[in-house]
């Protein structure tokens, strides 16, 4: 990445969780200028790295970031990424990603910026299909938003469509991976549905460089890109790779949690994808899982100790 966009000041919205955190990480590397937003105070010290605290539910706030940043690429991490179907996800879900996400692109169209990538989900239907839960709906709602500004306003907006996004300091137990990693590795034996559901899993590592590419590519706005593999596996078959690395003798509890309804099976385009950012993923899902499960296990004492920190 060095040199492509070597001078830049980039936003990260979300910055402290999954994705934002491994961005800004790799960032603090680079010749750039970043500025992390959080709604809660942050006090990390990365090179060239700058946190701010705000609450962009708040039109006035994201107003007054913008004015004082002036960021030249914005990347909107900032989300609630829960997609269960429960009716109380259906106001969060609206509240933190609609409306920070028309917050922000109302705030870039009077500063203006050279880039600003939203972030899509596989969970969005394709064309008129019903979303399958309050998380996918407004995902599909920021997704339309962004088309908009784009084509009536101008805004140089780029949504990158992330698949099933796993990797190392995944620390949500709601997901599936960190789930049944921190299952095995406490000697429990995880509790999965039926597993037959085909999911396109994707490296926390290949995501990010992907946003990198979007954030520099000439001639991409407007455009919907996939951050995918291209390839579906089930989930029994993943949860079967995880068991196999950390204890052959476990014996998974399928059937255990009732499937979701209406899951969405999809695979990215990858030759799309590379024919816009140049950009594939470079990390199989076996090395992946091995990453991930090392990382959790040297992690394990620590969080054990702090376990308010895995969320529930």
């Amino acid at each position: 990445m060095s040199n492509k966009l070597s001078g830049q000041r980039i936003l990260v919205t979300g910055a402290s969780g999954f994705i934002g955190t491994r961005l800004c990480r790799l960032l603090s590397n680079e010749n750039v200028e970043i500025h992390a937003l959080s709604r809660i105070k942050r006090f990390d010290k990365e090179n060239n790295l700058r946190w701010w605290q705000g609450d962009i539910t708040d039109i006035t706030t994201v107003r007054e970031l913008l004015h004082v940043i002036k960021p030249d690429i914005i990347v909107h991490l900032a989300a609630v990424n829960y997609s269960a179907r429960d009716l109380e996800l259906v106001f969060p879900t609206f509240n933190v990603n609609v409306v920070t996400t028309i917050n922000l692109l109302m705030a870039v169209t009077e500063v203006g910026c050279h880039r600003v990538i939203l972030i899509g989900s596989l969970e969005e239907p394709e064309r008129d299909a019903i979303p399958s839960s309050p998380y996918a709906a407004s995902k599909w709602v920021c997704s339309a938003y962004g088309k908009m500004f784009h084509l009536l306003y101008q805004l140089p907006i780029v949504i990158l469509r992330v698949f099933m996004v796993y990797g190392p300091a995944q620390l949500d137990s709601r997901k599936l991976i960190p789930s049944v990693i921190l299952s095995l590795l406490q000697g429990k034996a995880p509790k999965i549905s039926s597993g037959e559901r085909q999911v396109d899993w994707i490296y926390i590592d290949d995501v990010v460089y992907g946003i990198l590419e979007a954030a520099h590519m000439p001639n991409v706005e407007g455009n919907t890109i996939d951050l995918g593999s291209g390839i579906l596996i089930s989930i029994r078959s993943v949860v079967n790779k995880i068991v196999e690395i950390i204890n052959p003798r476990f014996e998974p509890l399928f059937g255990a949690l009732q499937d979701r309804p209406f899951e969405q099976i999809r695979a990215a385009d990858t030759a799309i994808t590379y024919a816009k950012l140049g950009w594939k993923p470079l990390t199989s899902l076996e090395k992946g899982l091995e990453y991930t499960v090392k990382w959790f296990r040297e992690q394990l004492p620590i969080y054990l100790k702090n376990s308010n920190l895995l969320q529930k």
